[in-house]
């Protein structure tokens, strides 16, 4: 296992204490997992919900349109507001 010197102000330093001890973990171990957390969630890719994946393709945009442009139609009518 490599060392590693971090500097940081001492209340924040107390504090990782303060976590570490009632997590009944080391500031070390706490440090790893936080750095593994953060990796793992940039390599991990978002999933998709098993509704959103149902109700994929359901709507067919018109030619030229995307879903931004429906999204300004249905709001301009429902606010009543002329293009």
């Amino acid at each position: 296992m490599n060392k590693l010197t971090l500097s940081i102000a001492q209340s924040v330093v107390e504090k990782a204490k303060h976590i570490a001890e009632s997590n009944k973990t080391s500031v070390s171990a706490m440090f790893s997992q936080f750095v593994e957390s953060i990796a793992s969630e940039r390599t991990r890719s978002a999933k998709i919900g098993p509704l959103t994946r149902k109700l994929s393709g359901m709507m067919k945009l018109r030619l030229g349109k995307d879903y931004k442009d429906l999204i300004t139609d249905a709001l301009m009518e429902k606010y009543k507001i002329a293009k």
